[in-house]
């Protein structure tokens, strides 16, 4: 599975970004996905996630603010970010595992990654 996020870039505080991340493979409804995200200095860190089955999870501090959806017929996954913060700000990625639940995902769970795309909310 090859994963390409895009969607990221510059936006003040409170307003909204769309990330998409697109796959290839013919199995990709059989796949978990879940976007993560890493700040500078930080490590990275789990941020939603929605399973093969259409379970989602979120990180505590994204709960309310974002919602992540998909489309098997498309290979897509999305996030959509509103009412966006300055420490929302880091390198946005997408993942997928292999028939994995939404509460199962975490960093080392993850199969294959994309490239990330940059998230910048300015105050």
């Amino acid at each position: 599975v090859q994963l390409q996020a895009s969607g990221g870039g510059l936006v003040q505080a409170g307003g909204s970004l769309r990330l998409s991340c697109a796959a290839s493979g013919r199995t990709f409804s059989s796949y978990g996905m879940g976007w993560f995200r890493q700040a500078p200095g930080k490590e990275r860190e789990f941020v939603a996630g929605i399973s093969w089955s259409g379970g989602i999870t979120y990180a505590d501090s994204v709960k309310g603010r974002f919602t992540i959806s998909r489309d098997n017929a498309k290979n897509m996954v999305y996030l959509q970010m509103n009412s966006l913060k300055p420490e929302d700000t880091a390198v946005y990625y997408c993942a997928a595992a292999w028939r994995t639940t939404a509460q199962a995902m975490g960093v080392q769970r993850m199969n294959y990654w994309g490239k990330g795309t940059q998230v910048t909310v300015s105050s």
